[in-house]
């Protein structure tokens, strides 16, 4: 092997090596990352659940006009909307939500259409 051959072949175990480790660590931060999506959309769901929660305390006609449970209400409503910023990151771990108007739309589109045929 001539000295080309050999700066060569270690510049192509030298990028392979690196290739493999950028490969293994951005599998690690994209596990992460998901990981932390799934937490983030849990805390939504539990925050907006005492959100409603609390109005609906907050109505009862022994609580209606207490000011401690407006301002908790309040606050949990703020808080909610806070997370909701994050709505991009927690979305990534969702399933696509399809509304039942929708969905009876097509499939009421698809009953027509077998009819015609």
């Amino acid at each position: 092997m001539t000295k080309v051959e050999i700066i060569l072949s270690g510049i192509l175990f030298l990028s392979m090596g690196f290739n493999v480790f950028v490969f293994a660590y951005a599998r690690a931060a994209i596990g992460r990352l998901l990981s932390v999506s799934e937490e983030l959309g849990d805390l939504q769901q539990m925050i907006d659940s005492f959100a409603k929660h609390t109005k609906a305390v907050y109505e009862m006609d022994s609580f209606y006009g207490d000011q401690t449970l407006r301002f908790l209400l309040e606050h949990a409503v703020s808080l909610n909307e806070q997370l909701e910023t994050f709505e991009s990151i927690y979305s990534l771990t969702e399933e696509e939500y399809i509304p039942e108007e929708a969905e009876m739309e097509n499939y009421d589109n698809e009953d027509e259409e077998n009819e015609t045929a």
